[in-house]
């Protein structure tokens, strides 16, 4: 006889046990306690961690997690965290607990932005935060106490048009908004746009971060963005850019985009 009572148990996931978790962490080139427990079937987050409590690096990546669980804040030693290709629509407020969170992985889930709680803007170390491949319209306006903030990614979401407090953020170097119904430089006339009416993508990045040729190239392509006048020098006229400190090196950033996407 079959046993019913079996039925549809898979649909629980992987169960991590404390043994299991701490035969998997490793110990980095640089000191830092490592536990990858990517592509495992997990659905549920491991409440075993919490007995882990000098773990710097946490990757639960391409897995079936639907929810955070409030007690994810008590992992206060994380400083970089990987739950990219799960099922999250929101993330609870105690993520504002990580302190020492520089690095975040949250692409390629469900979020919304009624998910993404204020408080995600208190994690004043954090310097990389993807947030791709979500149904992201708009951004918690307190994300501009962001201050360490580097790489930001908001590619294939819903943005009609960027946060204004993105202009603000005192270290950001990298923006990716590629695949988004935006609407160049906040609706300048000048906008290229692709198919269906999408922005065929932009990447942003400050001027320091690139080579002189590099630079060159992303100056003319702006110029051409922008549909501005040019003089005999090749300057751009008329209208400014809103986002004065950062333009768009699609060459460039592309490829540092793999190493945090």
């Amino acid at each position: 006889m079959a046993k019913g009572g079996k039925k549809g148990g898979g649909a629980k996931g992987k169960k991590v046990t404390l043994k299991m978790a701490k035969n998997a962490v490793r110990v980095t080139t640089d000191g830092h306690r490592r536990l990858d427990l990517s592509n495992m079937g997990i659905a549920t987050f491991p409440k075993c961690l919490l007995k882990l409590p000098d773990l710097n690096e946490l990757d639960l990546s391409r897995n079936q997690l639907k929810k955070l669980p409030d007690f994810i804040g008590d992992l206060a030693s994380l400083r970089w965290m990987d739950l990219h290709s799960n099922q999250l629509d929101a993330i609870p407020e105690t993520v504002s607990q990580l302190v020492a969170l520089s690095h975040l992985n949250l692409s390629n889930n469900r979020l919304t932005s009624a998910g993404l709680p204020p408080s995600l803007g208190n994690l004043a170390h954090l310097r990389s935060l993807n947030l791709g491949m979500n149904r992201l319209d708009t951004l918690p306006p307190t994300m501009v106490g962001l201050c360490s903030l580097q790489e930001l990614g908001l590619f294939d979401n819903l943005f009609p048009s960027l946060p204004e407090f993105i202009k603000v953020l005192p270290s950001i170097i990298r923006l990716n908004t590629k695949r988004n119904p935006l609407s160049y430089a906040q609706g300048d006339s000048g906008a290229t746009r692709g198919e269906g009416g999408l922005e065929e993508g932009v990447y942003l990045a400050k001027e320091g971060s690139l080579c002189g040729s590099c630079l060159e190239s992303c100056k003319k392509e702006r110029r051409w963005m922008l549909g501005g006048r040019r003089d005999r020098e090749g300057n751009a006229e008329g209208r400014g850019v809103p986002y004065s400190g950062l333009i768009t090196p699609n060459s460039v950033a592309q490829a540092n985009q793999e190493q945090w996407r």
